[in-house]
């Protein structure tokens, strides 16, 4: 026999159900138990796709409302004491106000889950935590998943990447110090897991994969000497990237199973030639959507097969939390791009490819024969099909200007230039970029896509919805206005859709935090760009308004990191062939008059690889490809960029390296932390620290954006200093959005007359 198992499933239904559930409870429109209802039929779908394909068994503990971080802090008791809440008693509702915060406490820290587009609640962790075992979150979808007849295998991140991912707060103290007394509540969770009677269960270390300090890679044989006194199996679960150097660490062990991705790092298996325990074999890939060729996995699984025998085990190479759930209701794309949809995989077909493995496996390739003479026709298709490559995009990359991603002179002769024509006050204020998506702008777009909407209509309600935009923001007396982004689905949806070697899907949704769902492009092809993306919009809004108003546009490393991107040619030549695209359009807005333009690049550090050997590379191509985004612009055009829920401090010098005129950064939630490093390296151009956090409904106190623009002036001189909040205003009400923005803007003007 060969064990097939999942490490994990899409939480939010085929066609994101829990998250419109979610908010309809938000506003109260149905009760918690419609709630809880509808979640428990989600995971019963879960589990009975995994059990319909052969899984021997099935992932449970990895469902959860908003993040499953955020449930380790309420199972562990660690979670933050500043909302005065009891972790073993939390109702739904005081879970959620953790996620998005109340009238009185802002929402825990949110930032991304390793290199991956999900955003990750992060763990506050102070010198006197005490934890306190509250299991039910596992337990309870054990004996659900037991009630429908599956073999559950509960699923928990690991008690020192949970300690990695958190951080210290109030006095200082090294959050090491607390894994002592974390382990016992972990021993505690895991014998209530063990006393349901599952066999196995999956304890997820993914910060393996990253350069830990010795200290943390030492305590790794006491922590799991005493995990593993439970009476259940333990598989020891790592994925993004290798761990072959800690090899001989996790072969001493005391586990019963080891997971290895690899996807990600094929090349660490020669360092466990000698495993002589379980080795789960992370052979499908759990975070992009190409379909496998299933004959070369088997060729890499066969030998393994009769060398471990019924040790081996095969799975995806990390959670399918990342892919989308099911390719087969694509009818459109499909219809469109037929050669293309032959070669993608979602969950349910990645869960299928690994139940024909598992079956070729145990019977020989003659039981599958049909099936993987498709996978292998996919593959072919796809080797030699030519819609994927341009000459001329080739010939234009070859042939760039020498130095063609670098401005014509330094910063401090453009900002010279750039200030005399902006003209604007001290503190200057604007907005990140969109501002609220109304039911009647969703409804327009919906009207439009079914074809019950006339292009002219469409574009008409959209310039309603600008005009409405640039109305507000001048009666806030906002300084650089920008458009609102009503024409805008996604900010990288929507580039993806007017740029060549994209393609779409419609349910192709992935969870990237909470109720945020997104639905990548899939860039296949070389990328072009055919014609101007957003120039009449931006000039139609300044054609309202005598402020300044900004162009906006989302930068190439976003949209690489944001996409589902074809895996036949490096990251990096796709990210600079985007990035040259890009900067077609940036011309043309400065062409139209529209000189102060905004790249957003919220991503850029999630693109960095998980070693820090690796990094140079990767900072090298993808600030060359942001760069190469602006190439040619005037000195007086001024380049901003956002960044948002990210560590940069250790990037710096990168990011600085940008030479954007303006960075603007998510800094409130975690009380302007991240602007010190700015500050303490010096950070050479003018700086915008977000000043309240838009993820949440409540309205900002103005002691509060006073403290935080107070704590941003001790670090950043006021000529350089923007006031902005952390990010677009997408997702937040009109209502709640003019009352926070007037919050900010008063207190701007109190401090800029008390500067001034």
């Amino acid at each position: 026999m060969t064990v097939f198992h999942i490490l994990g499933f899409p939480r939010v239904g085929a066609k994101r159900e829990l998250k419109f559930a979610q908010e309809r409870y938000w506003r109260g429109e149905i009760t918690e138990q419609d709630l809880q209802d509808l979640a428990k039929a989600l995971r019963e779908k879960n589990w009975q796709h995994q059990a319909d394909a052969n899984a021997n068994f099935i992932a449970t503990g990895d469902f959860t409302f908003y993040d499953h971080i955020l449930d380790l802090q309420v199972a562990t008791g660690a979670i933050p004491a500043r909302f005065g809440f009891d972790s073993q008693n939390l109702t739904l509702s005081q879970y959620f106000q953790l996620a998005r915060g109340n009238k009185d406490q802002f929402a825990i820290e949110m930032t991304k889950w390793f290199d991956t587009n999900y955003h990750y609640l992060v763990p506050e962790f102070h010198k006197n935590t005490q934890f306190k075992a509250n299991p039910a979150h596992y337990v309870n979808q054990i004996r659900e998943a037991k009630a429908a007849g599956h073999q559950a295998k509960p699923v928990i991140v690991g008690p020192l990447t949970f300690l990695w991912l958190g951080k210290e707060k109030g006095e200082a103290f090294n959050r090491f110090e607390l894994l002592n007394s974390l382990v016992p509540i972990y021993t505690e969770i895991l014998t209530a897991l063990a006393q349901e009677g599952v066999e196995w269960i999956q304890i997820d270390e993914p910060a393996l994969a990253l350069d830990l300090p010795q200290e943390w890679l030492d305590a790794f044989p006491s922590v799991y000497a005493e995990l593993s006194k439970v009476k259940a199996k333990l598989l020891l679960a790592t994925y993004f990237g290798s761990v072959a150097e800690h090899a001989d660490l996790l072969k001493s062990l005391p586990v019963d199973g080891l997971h290895l991705d690899l996807v990600r790092a094929p090349e660490q298996l020669a360092a466990f030639a000698d495993y002589d325990k379980v080795l789960s074999a992370g052979v499908i890939e759990g975070r992009n959507i190409w379909r496998a060729n299933l004959n070369t996995v088997l060729d890499l699984l066969e030998p393994l097969k009769a060398t471990l025998g019924e040790r081996l085990w095969i799975a995806p190479s990390c959670s399918l939390l990342h892919t989308p759930y099911d390719l087969s209701v694509e009818t459109q794309l499909q219809e469109k791009n037929p050669d293309l949809y032959g070669w993608l995989a979602f969950t349910l077909q990645k869960v299928e490819e690994l139940s024909i493995i598992k079956t070729a496996l145990e019977q020989g390739r003659h039981a599958v024969a049909d099936k993987l003479a498709a996978s292998q026709a996919a593959a072919d298709s796809r080797a030699n099909s030519k819609a994927i490559h341009k000459a001329e995009v080739a010939e234009r990359l070859a042939n760039l200007p020498v130095d063609a991603d670098k401005r014509k002179s330094p910063f401090a002769e453009r900002i010279k230039l750039q200030n005399a024509w902006l003209n604007l006050p001290l503190l200057p204020t604007t907005n990140i970029g969109s501002f609220p998506q109304t039911t009647e702008i969703r409804l327009a777009r919906s009207r439009f896509k079914k074809g019950e909407l006339s292009l002219a209509d469409y574009e008409a309600a959209m310039k309603k919805e600008i005009a409405y935009v640039v109305r507000r923001q001048e009666e806030l007396d906002l300084d650089v206005l920008v458009h609102g982004e009503a024409e805008r689905n996604d900010m990288v949806e929507y580039f993806g859709e007017l740029l060549d070697g994209f393609a779409f899907t419609k349910f192709g949704w992935v969870q990237s935090y909470g109720s945020r769902c997104v639905k990548p492009p899939v860039i296949y092809g070389d990328v072009t760009r055919p014609q101007p993306m957003t120039v009449r919009w931006s000039q139609y809004a300044q054609s309202l308004t005598n402020k300044v108003m900004k162009g906006m546009l989302t930068g190439p490393v976003t949209i690489l990191q944001w996409s589902f991107v074809r895996n036949d040619i490096p990251r990096s030549l796709v990210c600079k062939q985007i990035g040259v695209a890009l900067s077609d359009e940036v011309l043309d807005l400065e062409k139209a008059g529209i000189k102060v333009i905004q790249i957003d690049e919220p991503a850029i550090r999630e693109g960095l690889p998980l070693k820090r050997a690796d990094w140079d590379a990767y900072l090298q191509w993808a600030g060359e490809a942001f760069r190469l985004s602006y190439m040619g612009v005037q000195n007086d055009t001024q380049i901003h960029t956002h960044m948002c829920y990210s560590e940069f401090n250790d990037i710096l010098p990168a990011i600085a390296g940008l030479d954007a005129d303006v960075i603007t950064i998510e800094t409130s939630r975690s009380d302007m932390e991240l602007l010190t490093a700015f500050g303490d390296f010096k950070y050479p151009n003018d700086i915008g620290p977000g000043v309240y956090d838009i993820h949440s409904p409540r309205v900002p106190k103005a002691e509060e954006i006073e403290h935080l623009l107070r704590k941003a002036l001790k670090v950043v001189p006021k000529e350089r200093l923007w006031v902005n909040p952390d990010c677009g205003l997408k997702t937040r009400g009109w209502q709640e959005t003019l009352a926070q923005l007037d919050v900010m803007i008063k207190v701007t003007k109190k401090l800029r007359a008390e500067l001034s």
